[in-house]
């Protein structure tokens, strides 16, 4: 566990409270921040900064575990091996369109997430409720010294008729729960408990 590997490097205090996230994604940055506490999260823009040197990420994976390795070695890669680096690669995949967009969710269309969730909608416009199931899954790298680790949790839903709720990111405003809420109308506090990539994270 992560806990377990901190505990390894006691006498590097100041690393230890020390991750590096390998995103500039505002609402996963958040996210990350609002779960792990106890520890200072840094961007790739926050590293960019200290180090004065521009840093590349890459993900040209096919799966949701090979982007968030390729991302996070990257990442490690580029700042030294007294860091310790996680990447997330997270997406939405919709059954009734054979897992699409799964891997592309942030990038099979150049446009903005509400924009692009119009368009998910489209393409289930006149789809009964039990045919829009989906799935979010989430995979969390883990980069150090001496430690390479992936972690994977998925959360079921369905597509909703229409986005809903101004609390979200990404595609949460047409990710339905069984509550009939979607993930940008309930609360932080609340989306952190039951999030994939909480779970991937602890």
């Amino acid at each position: 566990t992560l806990d377990l590997y901190l505990s390894i490097n006691k006498n590097r205090e100041e690393f230890m409270k020390q991750i590096v996230f390998a995103s500039n994604n505002k609402g996963k940055i958040n996210e990350v921040k609002a779960i792990l506490k106890d520890y200072d999260i840094l961007s790739i823009s926050d590293m960019e900064k200290m180090l004065n040197k521009k840093i590349i990420v890459t993900e040209n994976g096919k799966t949701f575990k090979a982007n968030a390795l390729e991302k996070t070695i990257s990442l490690y890669n580029q700042i030294g091996d007294n860091y310790l680096c996680i990447g997330d690669d997270s997406g939405i995949s919709i059954d009734y369109l054979n897992g699409f967009p799964g891997v592309y969710t942030a990038r099979w269309l150049d446009k903005g997430d509400h924009f692009k969730n119009l368009e998910l909608l489209k393409k289930l416009k006149g789809v009964l409720k039990e045919k829009r199931t989906c799935h979010y899954t989430t995979v969390i790298a883990l980069k150090g010294k001496n430690i390479i680790k992936t972690f994977e949790y998925t959360l079921d839903g369905v597509i909703s008729d229409s986005p809903r709720g101004e609390n979200g990111f990404g595609f949460d405003e047409i990710f339905e729960l069984s509550n009939g809420l979607t993930l940008s109308e309930i609360k932080m506090e609340e989306k952190v408990k039951i999030s994939p990539r909480k779970k991937a994270l602890m």
